[in-house]
């Protein structure tokens, strides 16, 4: 296969498809090329959640130190497999450079406005007849917490939220379980994000890819990039398995695979994989209504139709999709601990789920157009919340192809800070 397109996006995750559909839209020829089937990566089964609340950088104070205390524990909800690798050592030196309340305060006006963005642009979907029922639902989100520390720990940083403008409440334990009353909540106290939504992320990722197709765009399933054939400061071909693409525009969203492809045009984009698990379940008869965050555990709860997911955990192993049943089993046995009716053991088992979430440094994702290369633009490192800030991130895609003011300032998240 030899073709040629207006523009050519690498990878059909959920940022991917959200550019090819807005690229779409916007009346461009759009190809999108993706190694496995649209969605199968982290789009698939992470938790579903659309988070305004979550401005924080992953970057902040005192999550170096707590990895470190984790590190060596292969149950802990953060985990750092230990291994000689110069990239890996030069990511954890990075990161802990990130890990201080300038940048934090820095970062958080610009994740909040993509967040609020994306939100708005989830809502607008949600109204779209072609798309269907992608389970979209603005309850809200409860991060509660069982110890006082922990719940320290979240008034701190809804405070924060709150002074950067943004909707919440702190609750003590019997409020949290009156704004949850058909849930045991056995905690201390907690913060409620009204604006934060939740949707089942499968649905919603390939309904979007359909409606893409629909306005025109060709998506090649199974299609591996092989290289990339550079003339000057463009790229004038992407060689994949199924041929030769000539492309006037290309579009690097290929989520934890991205450094790969990158390497190929020497530009250095230092995503570190960062599995995470889930594990989902046929919904029972008593289960929240609205999505929880277990703050100590960090594990996120999410009702999704006839279906509940249990998701959290971070584990930097580098490319491995093997599962660790260790890390499962203590996410699962975290949980009765805060729902005492909602013992994983005696559910029905769905499906388990691991994905590679890619991680920055600095907590931001690399969104914008490369300075080394006039065709290139970056939309990658998302981390955990590449659902949430999907939609936003294609959009911006789409006003940088076309030529538009992309509505942020995105400096900060430009390509080649660290080159």
């Amino acid at each position: 296969m030899r073709s040629e397109t207006e523009v050519l996006v690498i990878g059909a995750g959920v940022v991917g498809v959200c550019a090819a559909y807005y690229l779409a839209q916007a009346g461009r020829q759009v190809v999108v090329v993706e190694k496995g089937e649209v969605c199968s990566g982290s789009s698939y089964g992470n938790a579903g959640l659309i988070v305004p609340s979550h401005c924080v950088p992953l970057a902040e104070p005192g999550v170096m130190r707590k990895g470190l205390r984790w590190m060596l524990d292969p149950s802990s909800p953060f985990c750092i497999r230990p291994r000689l690798d110069r990239q890996l050592i030069s990511w954890l030196w990075r990161f802990r450079g990130a890990c201080n309340a300038d940048h934090v305060r820095r970062s958080m006006p610009l994740l909040r406005d993509l967040q609020l963005e994306s939100l708005r642009l989830f809502g607008e979907l949600a109204l779209r007849p072609d798309m269907g029922d992608f389970g979209y639902r603005q309850r809200g989100a409860l991060y509660v917490a069982r110890t006082d520390a922990g719940f320290e720990s979240v008034s701190a940083e809804a405070r924060l939220v709150l002074d950067n403008g943004l909707e919440v409440e702190i609750l003590d334990g019997e409020q949290v379980r009156e704004l949850e009353p058909g849930s045991r909540l056995e905690v201390t106290g907690g913060a409620y994000y009204p604006q934060n939504a939740h949707v089942q992320p499968d649905r919603f990722v390939r309904s979007l890819a359909q409606s893409a197709q629909r306005r025109g765009a060709v998506i090649y399933a199974k299609t591996e990039v092989l290289g990339m054939e550079v003339s000057g400061e463009r790229i004038r071909a992407v060689e994949t398995t199924r041929g030769r693409i000539e492309a006037d525009e290309v579009v690097l969203a290929a989520g934890a695979w991205s450094p790969a492809l990158a390497r190929d045009l020497r530009l250095e984009l230092p995503i570190q994989a960062a599995k995470g698990y889930s594990v989902t379940f046929d919904k029972p008869k008593r289960c929240p209504r609205i999505p929880l965050m277990l703050t100590e555990a960090k594990v996120a709860v999410t009702p999704m139709g006839d279906l509940l997911r249990f998701a959290g955990t971070l584990e930097l192993a580098g490319m491995d999709l093997s599962v660790n049943m260790r890390r499962v089993r203590a996410m699962l046995a975290a949980v009765p601990a805060y729902l005492p009716e909602l013992d994983p053991q005696n559910l029905s088992t769905a499906e388990v789920w691991r994905g590679l979430r890619p991680c920055t440094p600095d907590g931001l994702p690399f969104l914008g157009r490369s300075a080394k290369y006039a065709n290139l633009v970056v939309a990658a490192g998302h981390a955990t919340v590449g659902l949430s800030l999907g939609p936003v991130s294609g959009s911006v895609v789409s006003r940088l192809v076309c030529g538009e003011d992309p509505g942020f300032d995105l400096r900060p998240l430009s390509p080649e800070r660290y080159c």
